[in-house]
């Protein structure tokens, strides 16, 4: 990491590199490096150098690479991003530790439960730094909702309802690829249920799920899901040819409480920075009426997920999301699969 050289220098920068070209990278999270004071984009790979080097040229990186080996190589890098083809977070998440680098990797951070150990094992072993990326976990109405939880605001949480559907049609996208962990429940579902665990702050115990698979593609392009956490229940849609075919999806959450709900209408992913609100009903609300608002500016969600990821590097006391989340979430992912398969619940294990 690079470090000041006197007194009155720039403070420290953690310096990033990131693997791939991948449009998630190029739109989303490198223009947001230049906007995180703490983060300072040093160098891109592309399996194609004359790739790297044109995303190099039009971003700003000072160095490009033509394989992610070579990126991994450089010693001043100090955090890598992983935005490849979900079938390739692991391999790659663990040779960029293994090189000594932390890593911030793109969701869903595997397609099997069981690897998420091995990912365990590895940061354990070389003690680096690695999360999943879900950059909706950085916007302030996410800090302000585990706030009035913890406060009992809306009272013990009794159920939480959501949807997150937007049109994925192009057959060359990876989405589409089942193989590669596309689909509607890989893709969007990792968001819904990392906002399920955070909100009941546990795993379901069992879960049942209905799917429909597009009949050329493979992949589900529709899966309804309840999930049963005991004293609590949880349900949401997520669909890849449904809504809107627009930059952005369409979603909404809302959480019933003993005693009063809470209701966002922009949760999850924010492909533009935009506008939101937080609604908040009390025991003595009218049908939908909220009691109290709270309405957020557009905030980039990247640049404030590199900025607190960066600071956590440099020592200071952030929030930090362990990938035994992830553990959890893809566990619940596949009992989804088999129940869909077997027309039954199924049940979670500890």
């Amino acid at each position: 990491m690079t470090r000041p050289a006197a007194s009155g220098a720039a403070p420290p920068t953690v310096r990033w590199g990131v693997l791939s070209t991948a449009m998630i990278a190029t739109t989303r999270t490198i223009p947001a490096m230049a906007q995180a004071p703490s983060a300072t984009l040093l160098a891109i790979a592309s399996r194609r150098r004359d790739q790297a080097e044109l995303a190099a040229r039009e971003l700003g990186a000072p160095r490009a690479y033509g394989s992610y080996d070579e990126l991994l190589g450089d010693p001043e890098v100090d955090a890598v991003y992983v935005p490849l083809p979900n079938d390739l977070h692991v391999e790659w998440a663990v040779r960029a530790m293994e090189a000594g680098k932390h890593v911030l990797c793109e969701k869903p951070l595997c397609l099997r439960a069981s690897d998420v150990a091995v990912l365990r094992g590895v940061r354990d072993r070389t003690g680096r730094h690695i999360e999943e990326a879900f950059g909706f976990r950085n916007h302030p109405q996410w800090y302000e909702i585990a706030a009035l939880l913890r406060a009992g605001t809306i009272g013990a949480v009794r159920s939480l309802q959501a949807t997150l559907a937007k049109q994925f049609l192009d057959p060359d996208d990876i989405r589409n690829d089942p193989a590669r962990g596309g689909g509607a429940l890989y893709d969007l579902g990792s968001y819904v249920l990392a906002a399920c665990n955070a909100v009941f702050g546990r795993g379901a115990r069992r879960v049942t799920a209905s799917m429909d698979h597009d009949p050329d593609f493979r992949i589900d392009r529709l899966t309804t899901a309840m999930l049963d956490y005991g004293d609590a229940h949880a349900t949401f849609t997520v669909a890849t040819q449904s809504g809107p075919d627009s930059w952005a999806t369409h979603q909404q959450l809302t959480v019933l409480g003993s005693t009063g709900w809470l209701r966002c209408d922009f949760p999850f992913a924010h492909a533009r920075p935009t506008a939101c609100r937080l609604e908040i009903g009390d025991a003595g609300s009218v049908g939908c009426l909220p009691t109290r608002t709270i309405g957020y500016e557009p905030v980039d969600q990247y640049a404030l997920q590199i900025e607190r990821f960066s600071r956590r590097l440099l020592g200071e006391a952030v929030p930090a999301w362990p990938i035994e989340d992830a553990a959890v979430t893809l566990t619940t992912i596949e009992a989804l699969f088999r129940s869909a398969r077997a027309g039954r619940w199924e049940d979670i294990p500890d």
